[in-house]
């Protein structure tokens, strides 16, 4: 298939070290997850999701716990989940997904962000064919697991692709509707799943040059520090 969105998420990973940005943002998908399912984790597939991708980014026990009880707060704010679709800089297709108490506020800043860069926010429904939306989970490779066993024990539980990454780790791939039912396989055959969530795979990377991903990356990095977003995919190949 080929991993379009590698870049992306190196260049993500390298911005959200800083953890000022990052600890709040998996604090809110984990308070989110809490107040829609429950703050009980063994009956909450969801916030299990969020707690294992905090754990992944080394936050902190007591933060992912605060995060937890938060749910209950009688001044906790309601959170819903917002997408917007832009082009930017050199026809550069993004889709930002948000979770925000105030979409007036959201929407005019996403519009300022690629207003800004030259580019513009686009109708809801416009990119949706560029991307393939993907159930996307990490494990560590330990001994004694067999991939091209495991391959075969998913399929039914709706694995497209297994690949093993140059640090190790294998990655697995389905579609977003196979989200829970590759979930609960992994979870029955208690394989520690180092991260997972869905991502919007290009169907079309495109190949930039140096000086234009300079200008690119200005425009997502302004985008990802705002604290409404929680991710950003792209057609960078």
């Amino acid at each position: 298939m080929g991993r379009a969105f590698e870049y992306r998420r190196a260049a993500k990973e390298k911005r959200w070290d800083k953890m000022s940005k990052l600890f709040p943002k998996l604090a809110k998908a984990i308070t989110m997850a809490a107040k829609e399912g429950g703050e009980d984790p063994a009956m909450n597939a969801t916030l299990r999701t969020a707690i294992q991708n905090a754990k992944a980014q080394n936050m902190p026990k007591d933060n992912i716990e605060k995060a937890i009880k938060r749910a209950s707060a009688k001044d906790v704010e309601n959170y819903v989940e917002v997408f917007y679709e832009g082009k930017g800089p050199y026809g550069v297709l993004v889709f930002v997904e948000c979770a925000t108490d105030n979409t007036t506020r959201t929407v005019a800043n996403v519009k300022s962000y690629f207003n800004k860069a030259g580019g513009s926010v686009v109708p809801n429904g416009s990119l949706e064919f560029m991307f393939n939306r993907k159930a996307v989970f990490t494990i560590e490779q330990t001994e004694g697991l067999d991939t091209e066993e495991l391959e075969l024990e998913l399929i039914d539980a709706g694995l497209e692709e297994i690949e093993t990454t140059e640090d190790g780790n294998i990655v697995i791939f389905g579609d977003y509707t196979s989200f829970g039912s590759l979930q609960t396989a992994l979870e029955e055959r208690n394989i520690e799943v180092a991260k997972a969530n869905l991502q919007r795979i290009p169907t079309s990377p495109v190949e930039f040059t140096d000086e234009q991903l300079t200008d690119i990356e200005k425009m997502l990095d302004k985008i990802e520090d705002d604290d409404d977003i929680q991710q950003v995919f792209t057609n960078i190949a």
